[in-house]
C-alpha cells in the first residue's frame, strides 16, 4: 500500500462548479471548528463520507462522533464527504471534477480509506453514486490495488449482503473504538509493507465486528438451495459469525470537543448529547433495541459536561437530549434541574425526544420548565391496547392521557403522535381508532384551558426488519395499505376531527425498504441497475422514483413487491442472521408470543 501523494482541486471547485449551484455553502468547507490537517503529512488518510445532502449530513451525530475519533490522533486525518445534490453531480460530471473532501478539497479516490456511515435501505444508490463521483468502480472486485479501501458502517452493515459486491468490509456495531482499532491496524499493516489483501485478512480474523464479503462464499453464490450456514468461508481463520462493537465505557465515550458549525442550515442546529444508548424496551418492530445492547448511561455531571463545552463552542440555543428511550434515562430529574440551572440564564432552551409514555412522562413536564413548548411528540405506534401489546410497547391509555393532560397544563398546545399501520393481527377498528385516539387527545385540551389541542398524526407503514421477531413476517400489500389509508381519512370525516392532521409515508417507498433489506446478495445487481437508471436521493420525495427500482427488481427477474411480502419461516437460514444480531431463540420467543396473542 503506497502512501499516495493527495492533490487538491480548490481551483477547479471555485471556478467549475461553485457559480453554477444553488448552494454553494454545501460545497466549501471552512466551516468553524473544522479540522484541517495536511493530508500529506499523514500517515493515515480517511474519507468519511455520507450519503446524503449537506444538510442532513451535519445534523448526524455519529458522523460527528467518527470526525472527533479519528481527528484525534496527530498523525490520522479524517475529512468530510457529502453527497452532492443532482445540480452539482450534473456540473461535476459535465466537467469531469472528482467527488472531494470539504476540509482540503482532495479527490476521494487519493484517500487511503472512504468510508460510508449507511442509516437506511433508501440511501444504497448514493453510496455507488459517491463512489462512482470519485472515479472508483462500484463493485470491489473491479477495484485495483492503488484504489482506497472501502469500509461501510452504520445500521446497513447489519444487514450486509445486498451490498456485498460494493464494500470492502463492513463494520458492525458502535463504530468509534472499532473504527480507531482498524486504522491502527492499517497504519501497522502499510508500515510493514503488507498490500490490501493483508490488510483485509487481518482486520477479518482480529475483529469480531468485521465482515469481509470476499472471503466468504454465500448459498447465491454457490448455487446451494438447502445451506447449514449463510456463509462459508475461502480462507482460514475467519468467523462465520459477527458481533456488534460496543463501547463499553460510554461515560468517557468520544464525544465532539469542537462542533463543526454549517454554512449551511442544517436540519438539526442545536447541541446534541447522547445521554444513553441502547433500550430497554423490545418493540418487536424496532432493529435497534434488539441490535443496540446493552443499556448504558452517561452520568448528569458528564452530560452538562459536554452542553457546556458545546454551548461555548458553538453558541446553539436549544440543546437536544439523544437517545432510544429519554425517558428511560433513570437520572433524569436530576439531570433536568441541573441543565436548566446552568442553561436558563443564557436563554438555551431543552429538546427532550423520544419520550414514552409512563408515569415518568406523567411527571415530566412539570420538571420541564426550560423545555421549548412547540410540542409534544409521542411514539404511539398502535392505537389499542392489545395490539401494544403484541408488538411489546405495553402502554396503557390511561397513563397516555395523563401524561398529555400533565403536558397541556404545562403549557404545551400541540401533540405529535407517531402511529403504524402493518402489524400482525390488526383489524380495520385498530386503523379507525387512530383517529378516535388522536382526536380525544385533542380534546383533552378543553379540561385545561377550554380549547382543542393541535394533533399531528405521522402514519407509518410496518417494514419488517432483520433481527427482530417481526422480521420473519411479510410486508402488508399496497392495497392494503391504501385502504388503511382511506379508513382514517373517512373516520376524521365522521367525527368532523379538524383539529387533527394525518401526513402519511409514502407507500412504495416502504415497499422498497422492506424489499431491501431482507435481501441477500443477488440485490446488488438491481441497486446497481437502479443507479445506472438515474435513482439518486431516494429518501427524498422530490427526487424519488419507485418506476426505476420496479423496472430493475424485473431486470434482473425479480418482483419488488414480492421481494416486500415474502414471508419466511422460523428456522431457515437467514441473510442476515450472522450479522450482529440476537440470537434467534429470543426473537423466536418475542415471535412466537405475539402470534399467540
Amino acid at each position: 500500500m503506497l502512501h499516495q501523494t493527495i492533490s487538491d482541486v480548490k481551483d477547479r471547485i471555485d471556478r467549475e462548479l461553485l457559480p453554477y449551484v444553488r448552494k454553494p455553502g454545501r460545497y466549501i468547507g471552512g466551516e468553524m471548528n473544522q479540522v484541517h490537517k495536511d493530508l500529506n503529512a499523514c500517515r493515515v488518510r480517511l474519507a468519511l463520507c455520507f450519503p446524503d445532502s449537506y444538510e442532513i449530513a451535519m445534523s448526524h451525530t455519529g458522523l460527528a462522533i467518527l470526525y472527533e475519533a479519528v481527528n484525534r490522533v496527530d498523525r490520522w486525518a479524517a475529512e468530510r464527504v457529502f453527497a452532492p445534490w443532482t445540480d452539482a453531480e450534473a456540473v461535476m460530471r459535465d466537467k469531469h471534477l472528482p467527488l472531494f473532501s470539504l476540509e482540503s478539497c482532495a479527490p476521494v479516490r487519493e484517500f487511503d480509506l472512504v468510508g460510508f456511515s449507511l442509516t437506511n435501505e433508501l440511501c444504497y444508490t448514493n453510496f455507488l453514486n459517491m463512489l462512482d463521483l470519485a472515479g472508483l468502480k462500484v463493485r470491489s472486485a473491479q477495484r485495483t490495488e492503488d484504489d482506497p479501501i472501502v469500509l461501510v458502517g452504520g445500521q446497513a452493515a447489519n444487514y450486509a449482503e445486498p451490498l456485498a459486491a460494493f464494500a470492502d468490509l463492513f463494520v458492525l456495531g458502535e463504530g468509534e473504538e472499532a473504527l480507531v482499532g482498524l486504522l491502527t491496524l492499517y497504519e501497522q499493516v502499510k508500515a510493514d509493507g503488507g498490500d490490501k489483501e493483508t490488510f483485509l485478512l487481518q482486520a477479518a480474523r482480529r475483529f469480531s465486528c468485521v465482515y469481509v464479503p470476499r472471503f466468504y462464499v454465500s448459498p447465491q453464490d454457490a448455487a446451494d438451495e438447502h445451506p447449514d450456514a449463510f456463509l462459508s468461508p475461502l480462507v482460514e481463520g475467519v468467523p462465520v459469525r459477527f458481533e456488534n462493537a460496543v463501547v463499553s465505557d460510554f461515560e468517557n465515550a468520544v464525544v465532539p470537543s469542537r462542533p463543526v458549525v454549517p454554512f449551511v442550515q442544517a436540519v438539526h442546529e442545536r447541541i446534541s448529547v447522547e445521554i444513553m444508548r441502547g433500550c430497554p424496551g423490545r418493540c418487536r418492530f424496532c432493529q435497534a433495541s434488539f441490535c443496540r445492547r446493552p443499556v448504558r448511561y452517561r452520568s448528569p455531571d458528564r452530560i452538562l459536561e459536554i452542553a457546556q463545552a458545546h454551548y461555548e463552542q458553538t453558541g446553539y440555543d436549544t440543546i437536544s437530549l439523544l437517545s432510544l428511550s429519554t425517558a428511560d434515562y433513570p437520572y433524569l430529574d436530576e439531570l433536568l434541574d441541573k441543565l436548566r440551572q446552568y442553561f436558563e440564564p443564557l436563554h438555551v432552551g431543552l429538546s427532550v425526544p423520544s419520550l414514552k409514555v409512563q408515569k415518568q412522562l406523567e411527571l415530566l413536564p412539570k420538571m420541564v420548565a426550560g423545555v421549548r413548548k412547540s410540542g409534544l411528540t409521542i411514539a404511539v405506534e398502535a392505537a389499542s391496547e392489545p395490539l401494544r401489546k403484541r408488538i411489546n410497547k405495553p402502554i396503557a391509555d390511561a397513563d397516555l392521557f395523563a401524561a398529555v393532560r400533565a403536558a397541556y397544563q404545562a403549557g404545551f398546545r400541540r401533540v405529535k403522535l407517531y402511529f403504524m399501520v402493518g402489524f400482525p393481527g390488526e383489524t380495520e377498528a385498530d386503523i379507525a381508532a387512530m383517529v378516535d385516539l388522536s382526536y380525544h387527545i385533542a380534546r383533552l385540551r378543553k379540561e385545561v384551558d377550554g380549547h382543542l389541542a393541535s394533533v399531528n398524526a405521522a402514519v407509518s407503514w410496518l417494514v419488517p426488519k432483520p433481527h427482530t421477531p417481526f422480521g420473519w413476517l411479510g410486508q402488508k400489500d399496497a392495497a392494503y395499505f391504501e385502504n388503511a389509508r382511506a379508513i382514517i381519512l373517512n373516520r376524521k370525516r365522521e367525527l368532523n376531527a379538524r383539529a387533527v392532521q394525518f401526513k402519511f409515508h409514502r407507500i412504495e417507498r416502504s415497499v422498497l425498504e422492506s424489499a431491501l433489506g431482507r435481501g441477500d446478495r443477488r440485490l446488488a445487481e438491481v441497486i446497481e441497475l437502479a443507479w445506472k437508471n438515474g435513482a439518486r436521493f431516494d429518501l427524498w420525495d422530490e427526487t424519488f422514483d419507485f418506476a426505476l427500482w420496479q423496472r430493475a427488481f424485473e431486470t434482473v427477474g425479480l418482483d419488488v413487491h414480492a421481494a416486500a411480502q415474502h414471508t419466511l419461516t422460523p428456522g431457515q437460514i437467514l441473510p442476515w442472521a450472522h450479522l450482529g444480531g440476537p440470537e434467534e431463540k429470543t426473537l423466536r420467543r418475542h415471535y412466537d408470543e405475539a402470534m399467540k396473542s
